[in-house]
């Protein structure tokens, strides 16, 4: 494993186009500035190191020297503790965990829905995409009450919820009146430097 991993000699996350977990990394990537390379994958048409390192063979894979890892909150943090600046977790311990907790109920909450959505069973679907919806609209007064989810600045969990909020009119999610908060957010974060830059041609078209 370690000889296939240094063939590359510049850290290298094999990312899907479209998957919401791999825009998760790369906007990490983005915000740090890290200089690397993406290489887009299409499901089922690995490299062969891919293949190699990765027991799993999932995307996003992260590449970096020697070290191979897989599963994007496992990369999101090692890149924010390999390269500290700017820091995407708060140094206080009480607020670390409360992004993590906010990051745990991110997944549970709204991610697990989406695969309901993106499944074969249309009436499952249907109910997903309600269920999304409302959950996020009851949630608005969190996406207001600082300027990041639940931070005075940026973090891991605002990482996390720009992908989702990103595809939700490709999800057929149209979010009401009353979601006014989380539109304002989501607008905030998509008009990030970084955001932009983060986007694969793929997710640019999702939105036109």
């Amino acid at each position: 494993m370690a000889l296939a991993a240094t063939r590359r000699t510049v850290m290298t996350l094999f990312s899907d186009p479209l998957d919401p977990y791999s825009h998760q990394t790369r906007i990490v990537l983005a915000e740090k500035g890290i200089q690397g390379e993406v290489e887009y994958v299409a499901p089922g048409a690995f490299p062969e190191d891919l293949l190699e390192l990765n027991p799993y063979q999932s995307l996003p894979t992260l590449l970096d020297r020697d070290l191979v890892l897989y599963n994007a909150r496992v990369i999101m943090e090692y890149l924010d503790e390999r390269f500290p600046h700017p820091p995407l977790m708060p140094i206080d311990p009480v607020a670390r965990a409360r992004i993590r907790l906010g990051m745990f109920r991110i997944e549970h909450d709204w991610y697990r829905l989406i695969r309901l959505i993106e499944g074969e069973d249309a009436t499952r679907a249907d109910k997903a995409r309600r269920l999304l919806r409302d959950s996020l609209t009851a949630s608005a007064e969190l996406f207001e009450l600082k300027p990041f989810f639940l931070n005075e600045e940026l973090t891991l969990a605002d990482c996390c919820l720009m992908p989702l909020l990103w595809r939700l009119p490709a999800w057929g999610v149209e979010l009401p009146r009353e979601a006014r908060p989380v539109i304002a957010y989501a607008e905030r974060m998509f008009a990030r430097d970084a955001f932009r830059e983060s986007l694969s041609e793929a997710e640019r078209e999702l939105r036109g």
